[in-house]
């Protein structure tokens, strides 16, 4: 595997993008936050009981709450900024080999 993906900041130091690879629907509460902070488009607003496994006993079948997924893994541009704003941790990141 090749080197890390890095870049430049405008002040000149050193900067490792680290882009999003999972988002745990199961913490989730569909705030939105990381929707609304994401300069690119990534994420995407699905019903709960599309992204999390049905023997999850502690919400109900009648239960249509929302949560995030990543509906556009190729259009992240590593800036972090989604997991900054979420409450409850559910985006998992890492650095791209080039």
């Amino acid at each position: 595997m090749g080197e890390v993906i890095t870049g430049r900041t405008r002040g000149g130091a050193d900067w490792t993008p680290e882009f999003v690879t999972e988002l745990d629907a199961s913490t989730c509460i569909g705030c939105g936050r990381c929707y609304k902070v994401c300069p690119r488009d990534v994420f995407q607003l699905v019903e709960r009981g599309d992204m999390v496994d049905d023997d999850d006993d502690f919400y109900d079948d009648d239960d249509e709450m929302m949560v995030m997924t990543i509906a556009n893994a190729d259009d992240c541009i590593g800036c972090v900024s989604c997991a900054r704003v979420c409450p409850k941790n559910c985006h998992t990141h890492q650095p791209l080999a080039g």
